[in-house]
């Protein structure tokens, strides 16, 4: 089968094109025949301005698929395309494009929630190692791929900029979430404190190259910072960020101007307490809900720190620990049609016609 994928939840446009065969399972396997994406850049407005961004994708994506097309001009057998959560003018962007394109090659269409693509991704290995080392230029077109083997249930991290989440799997492509962050997600409050420490958007590698150049030079989280952990210690799975992000202000406020030396404490004791927090709550979830298997995606497992915090934590813990590519950790068309292909496996297709973009709907 071969799926035509469309991705517009926020920032980046996305189309790639997907061959996959078998079920969800040891059969199972992908190669990548195009991989196409065009990243905006909204740092005059300190995030994502939606209005601006839907007008970015309507341009960028009609270009994106015509750069596909001209290598593969024949038919794709579905059109998965994102229409839930996410900023909602963007998701019609997606799902406009790709009524137009069902209607063209009279192809049937699945609706894809953009956290599944996540989650769906991170499950992946990899096959040709090579090609991975220059991934970021290729696009992993060329590359193909499986499914990690693991068994049910699995418990899924999802941390992103708009989305920190603990979903608990116990079959394929079912969820439950049981935990969730109550205000700030968790790249949220990267973004939010990288503007009170005057760093560019998107703030969070920019909070992590300051935070490694402390860490590298063995510098002691000095100058009196210290930041809370949120909820580390509540006997629940729920994340809470904004606390966190108002103790740094607090902090900024009373240190101004800042030092250099400073930003760096601050960064390093602000990633410091996210990754303690994120892998307190994820070991409870392990031994609540008696999984043996993690599997973390989104923009922010990108982030080495916390990877690495997280790799140790389930290692020790004996769980087996899945995480996606960096690369693809940030949202591509090319999970949307890894996730697409399951639901068309299972028959989901939506009338183009009655696609709708939910900006808030839940996994669960």
């Amino acid at each position: 089968m071969r799926i035509l994928a469309i991705e517009s939840s926020a920032d980046d446009s996305g189309v790639a094109l997907v061959e996959a065969v078998g079920k969800f399972g040891d059969d199972f396997r992908f190669s990548v025949l195009a991989n196409e994406i065009a990243s905006q850049h909204h740092e005059e407005y300190g995030g994502i301005y939606p209005n601006v961004a839907k007008k970015e994708h309507q341009k960028n994506l009609p270009i994106l698929y015509e750069k596909i097309r001209a290598q593969h001009p024949e038919k794709p057998d579905v059109i998965a395309v994102t229409t839930h959560p996410g900023l909602e003018p963007c998701l019609w962007a997606g799902i406009t494009f790709a009524q137009k394109l069902a209607e063209q090659w009279g192809v049937p269409v699945v609706a894809v929630n953009h956290l599944e693509g996540h989650i769906v991704m991170s499950m992946m290995k990899f096959q040709t190692n090579e090609i991975r080392q220059h991934s970021h230029i290729l696009g992993y077109v060329g590359m193909s791929g499986r499914l990690h083997h693991f068994d049910f249930p699995v418990l899924s991290l999802l941390i992103s900029g708009g989305n920190t989440q603990l979903v608990l799997s116990k079959e394929p492509l079912r969820y439950e979430v049981v935990g969730r962050t109550r205000d700030d997600a968790a790249g949220e409050a990267f973004d939010k404190v990288a503007r009170m420490l005057s760093l560019p958007y998107p703030g969070g590698p920019h909070i992590s190259r300051l935070a490694a150049a402390s860490r590298e030079h063995h510098e002691m989280s000095s100058h009196g910072v210290r930041l809370p952990r949120p909820m580390l210690h509540e006997d629940n799975l729920d994340f809470s960020f904004s606390g966190l992000k108002t103790a740094v202000l607090r902090m900024v406020e009373a240190h101004k101007p800042l030092s250099d030396d400073m930003k760096k404490a601050i960064a390093r004791e602000f990633e410091d307490a996210v990754a303690d927090v994120l892998v307190g709550k994820t070991l409870l979830a392990v031994e609540q809900c008696g999984v043996n298997t993690v599997i973390t995606g989104g923009g922010v497992s990108a982030n080495a720190h916390i990877r690495g915090r997280l790799a140790n934590a389930l290692s020790d813990a004996g769980v087996k620990f899945f995480v996606c590519e960096p690369a693809l950790s940030t949202d591509n068309a090319l999970m949307i049609a890894l996730a697409g292909y399951f639901r068309a496996q299972a028959g989901e297709y939506t009338d183009a016609a009655h696609l709708r973009a939910d900006g808030s709907l839940s996994l669960a």
